[in-house]
């Protein structure tokens, strides 16, 4: 059989070890807490606003009133429940596209300090402050952009979600990982937060942000019954056009004929009541529907209940800077002991 070596550790020899070698424990601690402290001075400080909302569930009991409102008063109105492919679930997703985030370039923003105003896209583009661990890849992103440089769009460009430059796909990235959307599979709310280095912009995209995914969901919901309410309202205007002028036509040929007693008169006369009122009863069985397609747009709109709207945050999010030393003076310090460990392995190890 081979031998087996095994490995025995005793805290008390380590210990000695690490006061054998103390001064350059320190130094490794300390080479490494400067590195922290560099990097927690030299990193933006990151603040994050919260949006909580709370969707009104499909199939509510909104259409049963309608329909039971229009029974009262003779009206024959059904509305079925149908299935809404944009459940909660897939709102992050939805949230995440690129035609949403586009969506999201012209928001107006305000900085807390400056009171400078940009759009978000120039503000992400312009006026980003970087890590200090990031100039070195942001400098060589630079220079390699130089040489490969596009075409600078014209003024008044608008961004084209299907054919995005490479400046403007670089934003949306940048933009997509400042905002993130949960949902709770229980209760179906959803929780919107949006960080950014500015608390007032943080905010002000949070509130952006809920009122695009409003406006999304609100055009999914009832995009097909605001396409057939613009039929009906077409129809409405000719079933409007043609009952007029089947009623001027009555009327204008009643005057002229009022004081004729010939049955052939009378019988013209009987013939222009009678598609006067066939006219007369398709328009108001087109207001009717008119009626209804109104009432099924007001059905499919959604309700949002705004638990927690978007505030400026007080205090950044950004780890503290102490925690940020601590964390990095013992890392220096489990590499020091990592080296002695290894050097004095031999002393360890029992065949």
């Amino acid at each position: 059989m081979e031998d087996k070596k095994i490995i025995n550790i005793n805290i008390i020899d380590v210990i000695k070890i690490l006061k054998e070698d103390w001064r350059k424990v320190c130094k490794y601690s300390s080479i490494a807490g400067i590195i922290g402290v560099l990097l927690a001075f030299g990193t933006p400080k990151i603040y994050k606003s919260t949006v909580v909302l709370a969707p009104e569930e499909s199939g509510s009991g909104f259409s049963g009133s309608i329909s039971s409102l229009a029974a009262m008063v003779g009206m024959n109105m059904k509305i079925g429940q149908t299935g809404d492919a944009l459940y909660p679930e897939i709102y992050p997703d939805l949230m995440a596209s690129t035609n949403f985030i586009v969506g999201l370039f012209p928001v107006t923003v305000t900085t807390q300090k400056t009171h400078n105003t940009f759009t978000y896209q120039e503000y992400i583009s312009k006026h980003q402050k970087l890590a200090i661990h990031e100039y070195p890849s942001a400098l060589l992103h630079n220079i390699i952009e130089k040489i490969t440089s596009e075409e600078t769009p014209k003024s008044g460009h608008k961004p084209n979600p299907f054919q995005l430059t490479k400046k403007e796909d670089e934003i949306a990235k940048n933009i997509k990982s400042k905002i993130d959307c949960t949902v709770d599979k229980k209760t179906n709310v959803i929780t919107i937060v949006v960080e950014d280095q500015d608390p007032l912009i943080a905010a002000t995209v949070a509130d952006s942000v809920q009122m695009h995914l409003q406006l999304a969901i609100t055009d999914y919901r009832t995009k097909k019954a605001r396409v057939d309410l613009e039929y009906m309202e077409k129809l409405f205007q000719e079933a409007y056009q043609q009952y007029t002028k089947a009623r001027q036509k009555y009327a204008a040929f009643g005057d002229a004929n009022s004081n004729v007693a010939l049955q052939s008169v009378q019988s013209k006369m009987d013939d222009l009541e009678n598609e006067m009122q066939l006219k007369y009863n398709i328009y108001q069985q087109v207001v009717e529907q008119l009626q209804l397609a109104k009432a099924k747009v007001q059905e499919r709109t959604p309700a949002f209940t705004i638990v927690q709207g978007a505030t400026v945050p007080i205090k950044h999010s950004s780890r503290p800077k102490v925690v940020t030393l601590i964390i990095w003076m013992f890392l220096g310090l489990i590499l020091r002991l990592g080296m002695l460990l290894w050097r004095n392995r031999q002393q360890f190890i029992n065949i």
